[in-house]
């Protein structure tokens, strides 16, 4: 139940994904952040006489000045999808769009073209990132070096999904769940965790936003971590597990940095990473440590400053902490 003082909202399962998709379509500005543009079109990809299928849209993200990219979105209702279904369905979006890159561009080109504020949006970045027009922003998402990412959003998620979606695929497989509430009177309610809110601070109303680092820098995890813990493994064992990190930023982990929480209150260890393993039977992971972690800063939590005390994982880069004084310039 989720609960107010003037209503209260009981689950309403979505009786078809239609029903889902609408919800993605009414909560995108919010379930994907500034700088992303969904694109709901369902259009047949795929090499004539080849594997061909049908995506339920794309997620244009556009966050990085140095690498926008493409997700292809498959929107899904756990009754209706076994692992099996979706993982089917993955598995030939990317054959797809490896062997139809001209048809993908060209629906993007023109679904965009359906959308004004979308094209101006386009238009700008373009503009702004030294690209010519729309055309090569495009050309720019589908022929970089693992162009093809996923994205699968779905109303229930079970541990087990999750895992397999992440462990199955060399590309990343990224995973969204969006519950429907609704209250005695008919309002509907939505509950979600926005797209890679920790990676761009997306979910802070946008003054009070702390991240300057251009996702295609990130090269760095800060994990929050109790004293005992962190005497314990991140300095006794040379290693840091239990950690949930998106399937998409997990190439780009070189380092991992340490935020003791109170009374310390500051980010003062920083260890090289040697190789990120999954943990156990689970959707989260291991870090292993190439050497034993060096002393930084420290960097501590500013009074009243924007970044407060890590209650988990964020993503910068060790130039952005090496250039640091405090916490609110670590991101």
């Amino acid at each position: 139940m989720l609960w107010t003082p003037s209503q209260q909202y009981r689950p309403h399962p979505y009786e078809s994904e239609a029903e889902l998709e609408a919800a993605v379509v009414e909560v995108a500005a919010a379930l994907f952040g500034d700088g992303r543009i969904y694109l709901d079109v369902k259009r047949r990809i795929g090499a004539a006489g080849k594997i061909q299928n049908i995506p339920d849209g794309y997620l244009l993200d556009l966050t990085s000045h140095k690498e926008p990219r493409l997700f292809v979105v498959e929107n899904e209702l756990a009754l209706h999808a076994p692992l099996k279904h979706i993982a089917a369905q993955i598995l030939e979006f990317s054959i797809s769009f490896e062997k139809s890159p001209g048809k993908i561009k060209d629906i993007l080109k023109r679904t965009l073209r359906l959308d004004k504020a979308a094209w101006k949006t386009c238009e700008a970045y373009a503009r702004d990132n030294g690209l010519d027009n729309i055309d090569h922003l495009l050309d720019a998402i589908m022929n970089r070096t693992g162009a093809f990412n996923a994205l699968v959003i779905i109303d229930e998620l079970e541990e087990e999904l999750e895992t397999a979606l992440r462990s199955r695929f060399s590309f990343p497989v990224e995973v969204l769940t969006l519950e429907r509430y609704q209250s005695s009177d008919g309002k509907k309610a939505y509950h979600f965790d926005p797209f890679l809110a920790d990676v761009d601070d997306s979910e802070a109303p946008a003054k009070s936003r702390t991240s300057s680092v251009d996702p295609a820098d990130i090269d760095t995890i800060v994990i929050p971590a109790h004293e005992d813990g962190f005497a314990e493994t991140f300095l006794g064992e040379n290693r840091w597990y239990q950690i949930r990190i998106h399937a998409s930023m997990l190439p780009k982990i070189k380092y991992i940095a340490a935020y003791r929480v109170n009374p310390e209150s500051a980010i003062t260890h920083v260890a090289q990473v040697k190789d990120i393993k999954r943990w156990k039977n689970t959707r989260k992971y291991v870090l292993n440590f190439a050497e034993p972690a060096k002393k930084i800063g420290p960097l501590r939590l500013v009074s009243k400053g924007k970044v407060t005390a890590l209650r988990g994982p964020r993503y910068t880069s060790l130039q952005k902490l090496r250039n640091a004084k405090t916490l609110d310039q670590a991101f």
